[in-house]
This record gives structure tokens, sequence and C-alpha cells, in this order.
């Protein structure tokens, strides 16, 4: 049975938003949480408290509080919540928008009073076996981080235990390294996605030597297509921890710069990686219509040489098939049997010859 695998859309036409005015909040995307999940972490080096909310209005008292707040919401279709969150915290219309809109290439805003951030978190999903990508938005405030992700579930926990554990230097650093640590949990992911798909690679490349068919050349294609899904969900990043690293806004701390150089690092090292596996997957697809070039020029080389041995028998056999009266060979005894002689030494000098020309 042929089962069918999405394969991952590489462009979201935002058809909701068609004719309306910019800044019309509308969200675009799938719907991938039934109901939206209100969590907060507010925290200093002494203390720290973790909850999850009913609303969004119990958030709205740790803006002008001296403790570091991470406010992070799963689920996007909750369009009056985003408006309400927005007017609080004064964002500008047309970032809500782009928080809404789930087809936002990765970028880097910088409005002064905060900074906004968009780039791709990655999962691998086994059900789909492929990559899924979803949008993460995050809003950098004095004293603030808002965190906006389209689903439940992400790669930030290892980020919550450090708070929740006094671990590292999270609790005694500002809300610019908590950004910092939530892009570098998201660039961790990609390495994993990579594992994934490299020891994908290698068992495709077994196959594509051992026994090449159908299913392997339709797994090159989608290899093609994730390479490309990754690419563009990657490549941008780049530009946005670079833009990040060059601000000169008062949100970012000189000593912030120097991790933020280190997530560069490992997001061009993800690229490079991403690069290599395109053109292995490109190399793959080659060996496979090679492969099968081989395998037709060993059989026509088969039927070739078939062909060329029955052709100087063909000619014996035509010459006595004549019904000549007066041929000398006809009214011999061993007629028959010497002709059948010379066209087996035929048969067995040719196959000598084809074999010391490498033919065989």
């Amino acid at each position: 049975m042929k089962v069918s695998v999405r394969k991952p859309r590489l462009f979201k036409s935002p058809i909701k938003k068609s004719g309306m005015p910019p800044g019309t909040l509308v969200h675009v995307g799938e719907q991938k949480t039934e109901a939206v999940r209100i969590t907060y972490m507010d925290y200093d080096e002494q203390k720290m408290q973790e909850k999850q909310v009913a609303s969004i209005e119990e958030c709205f008292p740790f803006k002008a509080t001296p403790t570091v707040t991470w406010i992070n919401i799963d689920g996007l279709h909750d369009v009056k919540l985003i408006e309400k969150l927005g007017a609080q915290f004064e964002v500008h219309p047309l970032v809500l928008e782009d928080i809404l809109n789930t087809g936002q290439r990765p970028k880097v805003e910088d409005f002064d009073r905060y900074i906004y951030v968009v780039l791709k978190m990655l999962r691998y999903s086994d059900e789909q076996q492929g990559v899924e990508a979803e949008q993460v938005s995050l809003l950098l405030g004095s004293n603030y981080v808002i965190s906006f992700q389209e689903r439940v579930g992400d790669v930030f926990e290892p980020i919550r235990d450090r708070i929740r554990n006094a671990k590292g230097r999270i609790r005694r650093m500002a809300c610019d390294y908590l950004m910092y640590s939530l892009l570098d949990a998201v660039v961790d992911g990609y390495f994993a996605i990579l594992e994934r798909l490299g020891e994908k690679i290698e068992s495709m490349e077994e196959e594509l030597v051992s026994a090449p068919s159908e299913k392997t050349l339709e797994q090159i294609h989608r290899l093609k297509s994730e390479m490309i899904f990754l690419r563009k969900s990657v490549w941008p990043l780049r530009e946005v921890i670079s833009g990040l690293q060059r601000t000169e806004s008062s949100l970012i701390k000189e000593s912030t710069g120097l991790y933020l150089r280190d997530v560069y690092d490992h997001t061009i090292q993800v690229i490079d990686t991403v690069e290599s596996f395109r053109d292995m997957a490109s190399g793959m697809l080659d060996i496979y219509l090679s492969s099968l070039s081989n395998r037709m020029n060993a059989v026509m080389k088969v039927l070739t040489i078939i062909a060329t041995i029955f052709i100087p028998l063909t000619f014996i056999a035509g010459v006595y098939g004549m019904n000549f009266k007066y041929m000398p060979e006809l009214e011999r005894h061993w007629g028959y049997p010497l002709v059948l002689f010379v066209m087996g030494i035929v048969a067995v000098v040719m196959l000598i010859y084809f074999r010391k020309k490498r033919w065989l």
C-alpha cells in the first residue's frame, strides 16, 4: 500500500488578507492548537514565579516591574487576545499583523521601545517523515520578552529548567540575554534536524548503490524539496542575527553581543550543512539517472551481442535455406551436421573475440 506523505509548503499565500488595509489583524495559517495557552515566568536573581493564566490581562502588570518577565503564547488564532496584548504593550499594528501571518520570512525590526524578531522553529515529524516548520515571533522590551508560537510544544524547555533551577547566568542577566537564549535554542534545534536528515541521506545512498527503484527517486525528490524548505527557513536567519549584533538599541547590551556572535557562527554552520546536503541530493539524483542509464546500456549490450552472434548464423542458415536444385552440399550425407558444426565454430570464435575486446 502506498502511503502519501505531505510535502512541506514552500509558500503560504495570505488569501485572507487580500484587499484589506495594512494593519488589519487576521490570522493567516493553520490553527494548530484548539485553545490558546498563556504562560509567564517572572524572575530575578533571588526569586522566580511561573504560572499558566486564563486571560492575557493577568500578564499586564509585569510591564512595569523591574524583574525579567517571559510571556509565552501558544496559539495565534485568537485575534482579540493578540490585539489586547498589542494595545497594552504599545506594539505597532503592522507588527501584530506580521505575528498573525505565519508565512513571514525571518527578520528583525527595531522600534526603539522594543525589538521584533521572526524566525522558524523546525521539528522532524516521524508521522510525516519530514521537516515541519513553526513560526516563532519574539518581542524584546526593556524588562520583558514575549514569544508567540503556533502550537504547544517547543525547544525552550531547557531554558525553562535553567530559570527554575537558577542554572548558569540566565537569572543574573537581563531580558536581552533571555532572547539570546531563545534564539540559541532554536538554532541548536536545527542541528538535531540536520542529524536526522544526514541519517536519511546515508540510508538513501546505500539504497541507491545497491538497488535503486522508483521509491528511491521519490525519496530523492522529497529530500530536495526539504532542502529548499530548510534553506528558505534558515538562510535569512543569518541576517537576523547579524542585525541584532549591529543594532544600536539600548535594549541589547554589549555583553550580549558576544553571545549573539556565537549564535551567528552556529547559523553559518547550519547554512553550510544545508548547502552540502543540497549538493548531495542533487548528486544522488545524477547517480540515480546514471544508474538507470548504465542498466539500460548493459541490457542493450547483451541484446546487441546476441544479435551480432546470430547475424552470421542467420546468413549461413539463409544460404542453405534457398531452394536451388544444384547446390553441391545438398546431396552430401554429412552436410547438415557439418553446417551446424561450422555455425557453432563461428559463434564460439565471436564470443572469444568479444571477451578479448572486453565487451563481455
